[in-house]
């Protein structure tokens, strides 16, 4: 089930639509590049699953650019410093006081402009196969190409970056992706972005980000040369570079459980793993577990069924999110869930809905219902 829309009004008057997903410490994910549509790219089952494991431990918030998806699409001002204003407005109107910050590609610069001014909000920056100075990137001929592709034919431009994105040798599945940047934005909107954007350059500002940083970056991503994120690291004091397997630009394409994973660990880091509070008022749990799970692992292999409950796991947590319980994080649960209501009413839908995400992966679960103790 998709997050709700809602709205935040930048100093300029640009209506940006944003949702949020989970609790805990805030986690900010700017737009993927000009391509951004809040709504419509929960149809994607990779990118679903890219946001709910996100939105495991912290509160996931995650916005439209101006000119794209369902912001504002009347605008003529792309530059950095107006991404700078969308930003904002979107972490003022939530009253977030501290947040994590994940950018990817030409919002970059963006990021690390809004890091090195705002030092005192920024818990951790995530810069993703991106880049400080935009000419750096515009310059590969790769680029120049899809740039002319991208002036000449709106279709043909859209389904050559998509099969960029996921591999070259994906079919139907970059065509609903070309489908989907069609209808992000306009080729007028991503031309006037675009020459906004090759005029962004934050390399001066690079010294002055003090946030913790992790770059990310796959190794042989060609569209986006290893040596941009080498660059970020070598300058930004104190940044890690953590160098993934693969060539796809989108995180949630290829090995996306090694991008979470590098992720979570920088994120969590110093934080005490502490027992959580269950919520107030009369507390009811919600166990959840892969019945016969030693039969399950020998009859599908290690591997197969490892991933087949890793995708289970996303979804129970998600059940138990929209029936507004708790679940517990931790690795003291084997292949379980628990989770704490408020209403026993609630529990028992969650339960449910638990059961029938289990029976449609094929691992069957053991469920219960108690009173907290």
């Amino acid at each position: 089930m998709e997050p709700r829309i809602q709205y935040a009004k930048t100093s300029d008057g640009v209506s940006i639509a944003f949702w949020t997903l989970g609790q805990g410490e805030p986690l900010v994910h700017m737009p993927m590049a000009a391509f951004s549509h809040g709504e419509l790219e929960w149809q994607f089952a990779e990118v679903r699953r890219w946001y709910e494991r996100l939105a495991h431990k912290r509160k996931l918030v995650r916005y439209d650019g101006r000119g794209t998806g369902l912001s504002d699409r009347n605008v003529t001002n792309y530059s950095l410093e107006a991404h700078m204003l969308d930003l904002e407005a979107v972490v003022d109107g939530l009253g977030l006081e501290r947040f994590a910050l994940f950018a990817s590609l030409h919002l970059g610069p963006v990021a690390i402009a809004y890091t090195a001014s705002h030092p005192e909000r920024v818990s951790h920056l995530l810069p993703w196969c991106t880049w400080a100075r935009a000419s750096d990137y515009y310059r590969s001929l790769q680029v120049q190409t899809f740039g002319s592709l991208r002036d000449k034919d709106w279709e043909i431009y859209t389904e050559t970056i998509a099969r960029a994105w996921l591999g070259w040798s994906e079919g139907e599945r970059a065509s609903l992706f070309a489908a989907f940047f069609r209808e992000s934005g306009t080729q007028e909107a991503l031309q006037g972005f675009v020459q906004a954007a090759e005029q962004f350059d934050a390399t001066s500002l690079l010294p002055q980000v003090k946030s913790p940083t992790l770059v990310l970056h796959r190794r042989q991503l060609r569209l986006v040369g290893v040596e941009l994120a080498k660059g970020l690291a070598t300058r930004i004091s104190g940044a890690r570079l953590a160098l993934l397997e693969g060539g796809e630009v989108a995180p949630f394409v290829g090995d996306m459980e090694a991008v979470l994973a590098a992720i979570d660990e920088f994120l969590d880091e110093g934080e005490p793993a502490a027992a959580p509070e269950p919520p107030s008022g009369t507390a009811v749990i919600l166990f959840a577990d892969i019945a016969d799970s030693t039969a399950l692992t020998e009859r599908l292999g290690d591997t197969a069924f490892r991933e087949k409950a890793r995708e289970l796991d996303g979804a129970l947590r998600a059940a138990i999110r929209e029936c507004e319980g708790t679940a517990v994080e931790g690795k003291l649960l084997g292949d379980g869930v628990l989770a704490v209501f408020t209403s026993a009413r609630r529990a028992i839908e969650a339960a449910l809905a638990c059961g029938q995400s289990g029976d449609e992966a094929g691992l069957p679960l053991h469920l219960g219902v108690h009173p907290a103790p």
